[in-house]
């Protein structure tokens, strides 16, 4: 029991607000310490866990080519793109956005899209783009929720995208804790047809409250803007 003692040290790391990174690795060392590991022994499991998992590691190469991007005006030229097509408002773009986030985790390719490489330097700008096209400058709490339905749009398209893909990994860990479990003979086919009709429902209900975002874009911005106005004419 007294190995869970590193189970402590996390939670008082994150109710002190501490680094997550350093919590979770003094965290590792007391768990491995207290369980009997010589110093030596918890360096090679940190190494070990590093090597075999390496692809949570892409961030430290993607950042800095985003980065890079950005620099160099990927943000502006997303909002000159979408300033092109005048039938496309910030709820239909989100829309859209959202049917290729599904479509793409389908068929395996989870990492195309994402908050980092596309909703940021892409999906932000582009939903933005159309509204200030209409409206004009955004004040900074429509700016906040036209990113909040931006970064919904890649979650809600993942997350129920992705169990049609056969090899993903919930879709292997359901399989095999029931057949192993119960002794049956699922399928993954079985479960990946099953979850169509989610994945369906999902892009109706969620792309139904994105188109919905022009509307309370319009009211919003409207009412903004005779409030501004009534304001100018009383200072006058």
């Amino acid at each position: 029991m007294i190995v869970l003692l590193g189970v402590l040290v996390v939670v008082i790391g994150f109710a002190t607000k501490r680094n997550p990174l350093l919590v979770v690795g003094v965290a590792g060392i007391v768990t491995g310490l207290l369980g009997g590991l010589s110093p030596g022994k918890v360096l090679a499991a940190f190494g070990d866990g590093f090597a075999g998992s390496r692809a949570v590691t892409i961030f430290a190469i993607t950042l800095p080519v985003i980065g890079l991007l950005e620099r160099y005006g990927l943000q502006e030229q997303a909002r000159n793109l979408i300033a092109r097509f005048a039938g496309l408002t910030t709820g239909r773009f989100l829309a859209l956005y959202l049917g290729l986030r599904q479509i793409g985790a389908a068929v395996g390719l989870t990492n195309v899209f994402g908050p980092a490489q596309t909703v940021r330097p892409l999906a932000v700008p582009m939903a933005e783009g159309a509204a200030e096209r209409k409206y004009g400058e955004l004040p900074d709490r429509t700016r906040e929720k036209v990113r909040s339905f931006a970064s919904s749009a890649d979650n809600v398209g993942l997350f129920f995208g992705e169990d049609v893909f056969l090899a993903v990994g919930s879709i292997l860990l359901i399989t095999g804790f029931v057949n192993t479990t119960y002794g049956t003979h699922l399928e993954p086919l079985q479960l990946a047809l099953w979850a169509i009709p989610t994945a369906v429902c999902a892009f109706v209900v969620h792309g139904w409250r994105l188109l919905r975002l022009d509307r309370h874009l319009e009211r919003e911005l409207l009412t903004a803007h005779v409030h501004d106005t009534a304001v100018v004419e009383a200072a006058k």
